[in-house]
């Protein structure tokens, strides 16, 4: 444990921010996959998050902003560091009408992507149903650009308020947050996602007609995917010209398997967590699979889970 951690500690719990003390990641991942986090910081607000992080920098401890933990691999040795939980910045979500049908929607980063798609559900607005049943929080989602069934973040995002790298306050538009496939801005740099807005509109066939639409796509997920397996979700990126799963299965590797990690068998493209799992495991599983992958069909396979150690 590196020496200024049990100072950090005592400044966080002197000032009553909320922190733990070698926390298991395995329990915040979807992955049920990691080892210990030197501190775990749950801040509630802005401001236990912006002091947070000021503490972390004035004792020189490296910092990973989690969410949801739904597309992360955390190390076996753990995190040598704070992991800073951002689940608690869930603030009401607000809807504010604009011309015509459109509506802008404001959510806090730590809620939920499931329960925002409820929300604006109950309202009758539309444009969000694709992202039903993706397990993350609106701060992964925007900052992986989450997708799913044609639809993406960058479809439906109209700005993002962050805490930028001196810790202020600033608020990006769409066009600048640099969304690509599975990427945005907030990868290159050290900015913290604290609210995104959304562009909406309201459905002439109101809630009832945004619900089944949502079902649709839940009940396609139920149906082609592992969701009773620990998972991070599809485990590639999608290739240019093929789908990852398929070009998986096309070499065999359907329920190959390294230690507690495998391919699934319902679906290629996840890897997923058959019983006590470890980082390594994953790690020489999907190595083995994308050097076959490549061998056999000319695709690089690259992963879309982040690896965290």
């Amino acid at each position: 444990m590196p020496a200024s951690i049990p100072e950090l500690v005592r400044d966080l719990r002197a000032a009553r921010l909320p922190c733990a003390e070698n926390e298991p990641l395995a329990r915040h991942t979807t992955f049920r996959i990691g080892g210990p986090a030197a501190v775990f910081c749950c801040p509630q607000t802005v401001a236990e998050l912006t002091r947070t992080l000021e503490l972390c920098r004035a004792h020189g401890v490296r910092t990973y902003l989690l969410g949801n933990g739904s597309n992360i691999l955390f190390a076996d040795a753990g995190f040598a560091g704070a992991v800073v939980c951002l689940t608690g910045l869930a603030t009401p979500v607000s809807v504010e009408k604009g011309p015509g049908c459109r509506v802008t929607v404001r959510a806090g980063a730590g809620r939920s992507l499931a329960a925002l798609c409820r929300e604006v559900c109950a309202a009758g607005l539309t444009g969000l149903e694709f992202a039903y049943g993706i397990p993350g929080t609106v701060g992964g989602a925007v900052y992986m650009n989450a997708g799913a069934y044609g639809g993406e973040i960058k479809d439906v995002i109209e700005s993002v308020t962050c805490l930028d790298g001196g810790l202020r306050l600033r608020t990006l538009p769409a066009a600048a947050l640099a969304l690509g496939y599975r990427t945005s801005i907030f990868e290159t740099q050290p900015w913290c996602i604290l609210e995104a807005s959304f562009t909406l509109t309201a459905d002439p066939g109101g809630p009832a007609a945004v619900a089944a639409r949502m079902e649709d796509f839940m009940a396609r997920r139920r149906d082609k995917q592992p969701l009773d397996l620990p998972s991070a979700g599809s485990t590639f990126k999608r290739p240019a010209g093929a789908f990852a799963g398929r070009l998986i299965e096309q070499c065999g590797l359907c329920g190959f398997a390294v230690g507690g990690a495998a391919v699934s068998e319902k679906h290629c493209g996840f890897v997923v967590n058959k019983g006590g799992a470890t980082c390594a495991d994953v790690l020489a599983l999907t190595e083995q699979v994308a050097r076959i992958v490549k061998e056999k069909t000319g695709y690089t396979l690259e992963r879309e889970i982040r690896v965290v150690e």
